[in-house]
């Protein structure tokens, strides 16, 4: 067995999906750099992103997938989950193999498991769309924290800009580093450093004065709607999972 270990972007996989057919390989063991685990017996070969082979393979992708075959394909491979990149490899191999289309073939266990990541990123961004609260900063922008199980941030752009296209936003992941800014006319992805005292989840001190207002108005708003005999814990957890409830304005 071959292990290709590659630089974790999708151009990156794609050149190793590359290199699979342009050395004959059988099976293989993809692996993110900095992820990789020895193994012993295993021919190691590192990958370098080549944008002319990314382009070739996701040529042949279009030819053999339809365009929401390929898109399935991008966010299974944008969630970021640990172990997954020979499942999504797997994918592609048996789409290249076909001679039929293979996107609906749900008895295959690699479009089995990629549909299944697809469903649970797309669950992920709604609940995103529907937990986040923005905090007004002293410069006016709108800032939110999110700690998502999967990499959805980038799939929140178009929500996020054509609801709130009139404020400057920033929504910060802090699992991943990284966030997502708005400045009333793009959006950038950015990473930020912070200052002694100051974390990417915590910026109280930099808060609007009124913000302290509005928050306080949007927990009473939830306090007399409602309703204690009509309480229902487990229903209100599966709807709302606790691992949200720390980034929720009316659950602090």
């Amino acid at each position: 067995m071959t292990r290709l270990i590659y630089d974790g972007t999708f151009e990156g996989l794609l050149t190793a999906v590359f290199e699979i057919y342009d050395r004959k390989l059988g099976p293989v063991n993809i692996q993110k750099a900095g992820h990789a685990d020895s193994a012993m017996f295993e021919e190691v070969l590192n990958v370098a992103t080549d944008e002319y082979r990314a382009t070739r393979v996701l040529n042949g992708m279009r030819d053999k997938l339809s365009a929401n075959g390929v898109q399935r394909v991008y966010v299974a491979h944008l969630a970021d989950i640990a172990n997954e990149d020979n499942n999504i490899t797997g994918f592609i191999r048996y789409a290249f193999d076909s001679k039929q289309n293979i996107e609906e073939n749900y008895s295959n266990r690699y479009v089995q498991r990629v549909s299944e990541i697809v469903k649970m990123m797309r669950r992920e961004k709604h609940r995103m769309e529907a937990f986040i609260r923005f905090q007004k900063l002293q410069d006016d922008t709108y800032y939110a924290v999110i700690e998502p199980d999967f990499n959805v941030l980038p799939l929140l752009v178009w929500h996020f800009k054509s609801r709130y296209a009139d404020q400057k936003w920033m929504i910060y992941d802090i699992k991943r580093h990284y966030g997502l800014y708005y400045d009333l006319h793009d959006t950038e992805f950015i990473s930020m450093e912070f200052s002694e005292g100051k974390s990417s989840g915590n910026v109280a001190v930099s808060f609007s004065e009124d913000e302290e207002v509005y928050q306080h108005l949007w927990k009473n708003y939830f306090k007399s709607v409602n309703i204690v005999s009509r309480k229902n814990t487990k229903l209100h957890v599966r709807h709302i999972p606790k691992r949200y409830w720390k980034h929720l304005t009316e659950k602090i």
